[in-house]
């Protein structure tokens, strides 16, 4: 059987939940079919999270490591293509913590692409019903910060492992109310989410050569 981690993060910046770390336990709790899949919450803070994501790979022994993050403002599931060598918080994390322009590895190349089949699990998601699409940026905070630590572990220690990241909307409570921070932004029931990874995760797991179709940007 496939082995999988799934990581989603503790709620940050104000919020009372992270949809990350809810559509993960329900991925845990109600896995694909053939597929085991163990979930693993991430504290939001630089640093720590890469401590956290190490041990968890080296308690488990994953076959894939998907990594999940709240978008909000974003309107489907994203799969990111690229992870880039820097921290630059726009705001802290969870610890106060708010580097700007520091690398993410002293010395690590300057980026590192997903080693998932982006457009098959794009693809798979759709299928299911789902809205999903690649991303062509992680952003510069502590969701590039896991996916860069991520692929550098892979590329550096565990060559065999294969993972990337995905990003989730807001969920419908985190939109609801006036003056919340999502606030007549986008949303994705939670369940939606775990249907569409779900699907991602399958594909990944069945597919060693992705899809050639159309999955950039313009701008």
């Amino acid at each position: 059987m496939t082995t999988i981690l799934v990581t989603g993060f503790e709620p940050f910046g104000g919020e009372e939940v992270n949809p990350s770390w809810q559509a993960a336990e329900l991925l845990a709790a109600e896995p694909p079919a053939g597929l085991g899949v163990t979930a693993v919450q991430l504290s939001c803070v630089f640093g720590t999270s890469l401590e956290e994501l190490r041990a968890a790979v080296a308690a488990h022994s994953p076959d894939l490591v998907l990594c999940l993050g709240q978008a909000g403002g974003r309107a489907e599931l994203t799969v990111e293509r690229v992870a880039i060598n820097v921290d630059d918080a726009r705001i802290p994390d969870n610890a106060g913590r708010e580097p700007v322009d520091e690398p993410v590895v002293p010395g690590g190349p300057a980026a590192y692409f997903s080693t998932l089949p982006l457009k098959a699990c794009v693809a798979a998601s759709r299928a299911a019903g789902v809205p999903a699409s690649v991303s062509q940026t992680a952003g510069t905070f502590v969701c590039n910060h896991v996916f860069y630590g991520l692929a550098h572990l892979i590329a550096t220690e565990r060559p065999a492992l294969r993972g990337g990241f995905a990003h989730v909307p807001f969920a419908p409570a985190q939109v609801a109310a006036a003056g919340a921070a999502g606030a007549g932004k986008p949303s994705m029931a939670v369940p939606d989410m775990a249907a569409g990874l779900r699907a991602m995760l399958t594909a990944a797991a069945t597919t060693t050569r992705d899809l050639r179709e159309s999955g950039g940007a313009t701008h």
